[in-house]
């Protein structure tokens, strides 16, 4: 049986990178005594997928792990199991079944929504909503991204689905989380304070990831989000 589990990670586990995330969940789902199902051969591993890595330092309440298992009590059973041996700074949100023709997490992702907030104090603007709406309303945002073997020149605004401040003065902001292209939120922040002339340093503000979302629509229709842990009820 296919299973997908949603975990929120935060407080001092946002500084556990992927590999370190995902070696403690190996731990955590044998203490918890999950009857979990183990690839074949001469190093068989616990058969286990997650959603997008989240960066160090970014914390989610909308992380995604999916498992595969040889037999279970119950979805809610299996939650308070794994709840029982997790640490500070991870928590189980919910376990889903997952129906036979369902894609593995990391195949889903199309999209996550972001909340940026400053550590202490507000953004150095008297109006953020107005600055937000002037930001996104540009007709492309161009962006230089430099890796070790290469430069490419990207259009931020076609990955920015949504992007607007809330009532608590934060921002937020729904992005292209794909394989094929994945905008990273620190990137259309950065454009953000050259737009409106802020020097912040990235340390000044916290990253959190609010949900992950798979699309459902068809070829050529309009995106249909839904988030990764409904789409067995579709």
């Amino acid at each position: 049986m296919k299973i997908r589990i949603k975990f929120a990670k935060y407080g001092v586990m946002k500084f556990i990178g992927h590999l370190d995330t995902m070696r403690f969940f190996q731990k955590a789902i044998r203490r918890a005594g999950i009857d979990v199902k183990y690839s074949e051969g001469f190093s068989p591993h616990q058969i286990m997928s997650f959603a997008a890595p989240l960066g160090v330092g970014v914390e989610s309440c909308g992380e995604y792990m999916d498992i595969e298992v040889l037999s279970m009590t119950s979805t809610e059973d299996m939650k308070q199991a794994l709840n029982r041996v997790m640490v500070k700074g991870i928590e189980i949100l919910s376990v889903t079944p997952l129906p036979e023709r369902a894609k593995n997490a990391m195949a889903s992702v199309a999209a996550a929504s972001y909340r940026i907030h400053m550590k202490e104090g507000g953004f150095p603007v008297t109006d953020l909503k107005t600055c937000i709406q002037g930001f996104y309303g540009q007709e492309t945002i161009p962006y230089t991204k430099e890796t070790k073997k290469s430069v490419r020149e990207l259009d931020l605004k076609q990955g920015i689905y949504e992007m607007d401040a809330d009532d608590e003065g934060g921002i937020r902001m729904l992005v292209n989380a794909s394989s094929s292209g994945n905008i990273k939120p620190s990137m259309v922040f950065e454009k953000l304070c050259q737009y409106a002339g802020w020097e912040i340093l990235p340390s000044a503000c916290q990253v959190t990831r609010l949900e992950t979302y798979a699309d459902l629509a068809n070829e050529g229709e309009m995106p249909r989000f839904v988030p990764l842990s409904e789409i067995e009820s579709l």
